[in-house]
Parts: structure tokens; C-alpha cells; sequence
């Protein structure tokens, strides 16, 4: 549907400048009259040719969601009904976020729940959110639940920020190794080698593994590229399956360190998420199934899918926790004191902030080993390439 900017008064007599969406100029006039404003100028916005190629590339993104999140919470805690306020955060918005608000609001008019016009959206508001949102509905504390959601949000994106923040650098430098190394191979080592040529001397074996590994890629430079692309393609390809999903994810857990901190990333998520919900009122079996969904390692997410069904049967959390290998001690020992204690929520929020703070310091020992790691390849592959270009030098001197 089109949008109509307006200026308009309110009810105290202040201006107010936006846009609403409607089917024609006659509806946008009935919505703002509903919204007791008296309209002074009503007029259709000229829409972007390129509006919809921008949508695909800009988007809602998670800070959007995290602000309108945290308004809406603020507005309804003042008082508000859900209407005004979802009215006016499609006038503050952004222009994106304004048309999903826009959308939002028309359903919620239209009769029927929050939850219901979230669910429409899932590409924004995914199932946790929904679920909270519904939950927070029905108990009538819908501002509390979405304040606990913003601030949910926010952790997560944090802390998301910090674990991937400590995979830059290394990937940096491996990768300007990985370009410096090429462009040696094609451009450099050639013209250094092509005055051994000249001599007819008998060449050392790492000097003549170089050359001919140096005029392969010179010749076939567009078969390490091809190659690089199409092996890269295929993989991705391959972990998107059950199989090499779970081989992958059980390669990523071996891994030291790497594999730490993937463990405890998982358990910070699991142990915030599954607190967020069962403090919002969501049931324990209800929670585990969304958690369980949302969970990114194959192996955590079968153990959950294991957790799950014993739950379902009768079985505590914290017995059902322990009899998956991959969850360590403290987890179901701390979950058995929130079940005996009625705290689950708690214990879950307190075991999230420690693995939080389990993960940063996982953090920490990877970027400290990351570095000395990367010397240590860097001066291997260094040292043999300039033993291999200085052998013949010294051969030949030596000769004379």
C-alpha cells in the first residue's frame, strides 16, 4: 500500500508531521481522524523506483528491532494502548522499520493479537519473540516482558560482538598471508629465479619444489582461484546437510580452544534464553522446544532434542541435562537447585552470566595463542622461501 505524508493537529493543539499507509487518500484521512487528529494537509508520497532493490539490501536490522522494542515497552509501562503506541513509532521510525510497524499496527487494529501480526513477520520477529510477546499477552504484563526482551537482545548482540570481534584479526592476517603468498609465487619469485637459468647450475631441491610450484600457479593461476571458490561453494553446500552439519559442528567442538569457546557460547545462550522464558510465564516444555531451535551447534541441539523428550515424559531438567554428555556438572547441578528451590529463572540467569564470563575469557586465551601461532606459520613459510632463493646464491659463490 502507498503512503501519504500529513501534517496535522492533535487534540492539544500541536502540529504534527508523518506518513501513514493506506489504500487511497479517503483511508489514510479515516485513519488519522481515528487517531483524533484533525488533518491540514494530506498528500501521496512519491515511491522509490528503486525502493524495493533497497529492501533487499538494507532491511530490518537487529538494532531497529532492539529500539522499537525497548519504545514500545517504555510507551506502554507510561500507559499507552498498543495502538497509539505502535502509531507512533511508525512516524519516528525509520523508513523500514516504519513500513513493518505500519503493517503491524493495521493487524492489530483489524482485531486480532500482538503475537498474531508479529508472526506475519518472521524474517524480523522470530519465534522467541513471538512467544514472549504471546506470553506477555496473556499475563498482562506485555511492558515487563518486552523490557526484559530489549535488554535480552541487547546482551546477546554484545556479546555476539565480542566472540566474533576476536576471530578479525586472525582472519585478517591469515588472509593477507594468503594474498602476499600468491602474489609472490605469480610476480616475484619468477624474476628472482629466472638468473639461476643463466648459470646452468644444478639447482637445490627446495629451489627447484619452488619454481615449479611457482610457474604451476603462474600458469594456472585461474585453477587455484576457480578451485578456491568452487571448494568453498561445496562446502557450504555440505554443512547445510544433516550430516556434515553434525561432522562439522563435532569438528568445531575438538578443536582447543575454539572449541571451549563454542561450548560456552551455547550454554550462555541456552542458559539467557531459557530464563527470559519461563520468567515471561512460557511452560518448561514450551521453552526447551524453542531454545532447542534456536540452538546453532548440531550436537547441543540433538542433546536439547534428547532433553526434550525426557522432559515431556516426566523427567526433571536437571536429570534430563545429565544424561547428555555434551552439558557439563555445574549446569544440571545448579538447574537441580532452581527446581528444588522454585528459582529456575534465576539460576538459569546466574548460569548465563557465568558462562558469559567463561566465554570472554575463552576469548582472551584464543586471541593470545592466535598470535604467537600466526608468527610461528609466518616464519616457517617465510624462512623456507628465502632458503630456498639464498641456496643457489650460495652454491654459485662458493664455486668460485
Amino acid at each position: 500500500m502507498p503512503f501519504f505524508a500529513y501534517t496535522a493537529k492533535n487534540e492539544f493543539g500541536e502540529n504534527l508531521r508523518g506518513k501513514v499507509e493506506a489504500r487511497n487518500v479517503h483511508q489514510a484521512a479515516s485513519v488519522l481522524k481515528e487517531r483524533n487528529l484533525l488533518v491540514i494537509q494530506l498528500k501521496p508520497l512519491t515511491e522509490d523506483a528503486f525502493a524495493p532493490l533497497k529492501a533487499m539490501f538494507v532491511g530490518v536490522k537487529t538494532d531497529d528491532i532492539v529500539n522499537f522494542t525497548r519504545q514500545l515497552s517504555t510507551m506502554i509501562s507510561a500507559g499507552l494502548p498498543l495502538a497509539s503506541s505502535l502509531s507512533i513509532l511508525v512516524q519516528q521510525s525509520k523508513p523500514e522499520m516504519s513500513r513493518l510497524t505500519a503493517a503491524i499496527l493495521e493487524d492489530v487494529e483489524g482485531g486480532i493479537s500482538f503475537a498474531d501480526a508479529l508472526e506475519k513477520h518472521p524474517d524480523a520477529f522470530d519465534n522467541l519473540y513471538t512467544q514472549l510477546v504471546r506470553a506477555g499477552e496473556l499475563g498482562g504484563v506485555l511492558d515487563e516482558v518486552l523490557a526484559r526482551l530489549a535488554e535480552n537482545m541487547e546482551k546477546s548482540k554484545a556479546f555476539r560482538a565480542k566472540t566474533k570481534g576476536a576471530m578479525i584479526y586472525p582472519v585478517i592476517v591469515l588472509l593477507a598471508m594468503v594474498i602476499v603468498g600468491f602474489i609472490m609465487m605469480i610476480f616475484v619469485i619468477p624474476k628472482l629465479t629466472a638468473m639461476y637459468t643463466d648459470f646452468g647450475a644444478e639447482l637445490p631441491l627446495a629451489t627447484r619444489a619452488l619454481i615449479g610450484i611457482s610457474e604451476f600457479m603462474k600458469t594456472f593461476w585461474w585453477l587455484f582461484i576457480g578451485g578456491g571458490i568452487g571448494g568453498f561453494l561445496a562446502f557450504k553446500r555440505w554443512i547445510k546437510t544433516e550430516s556434515g552439519r553434525a561432522i562439522w559442528h563435532t569438528f568445531i567442538l575438538r578443536i582447543p580452544i575454539i572449541g571451549v569457546l563454542n561450548t560456552k557460547i551455547v550454554l550462555t545462550e541456552f542458559a539467557r534464553t531459557t530464563s527470559l522464558l519461563i520468567g515471561a510465564g512460557v511452560s518448561l516444555l514450551n521453552a526447551l522446544e524453542i531454545v532447542t531451535k534456536g540452538v546453532s551447534n548440531q550436537v547441543y541441539q540433538s542433546a536439547l532434542e534428547d532433553a526434550t523428550k525426557d522432559v515431556e515424559k516426566g523427567v526433571p531438567l536437571s536429570e534430563a541435562l545429565e544424561r547428555g554428555a555434551a552439558f557439563p556438572p555445574i549446569l544440571f547441578q545448579m538447574t537441580a537447585v532452581g527446581e528444588e528451590t522454585g528459582k529456575l529463572d534465576e539460576i538459569l540467569k546466574k548460569l548465563s552470566d557465568y558462562f558469559e564470563q567463561e566465554s570472554e575469557q575463552a576469548v582472551k586465551n584464543l586471541t593470545a595463542a592466535m598470535e604467537p601461532l600466526i608468527m610461528v606459520v609466518l616464519g616457517i613459510g617465510v624462512g623456507a622461501m628465502v632458503i630456498a632463493i639464498i641456496m643457489p646464491i650460495y652454491n654459485l659463490t662458493s664455486q668460485f
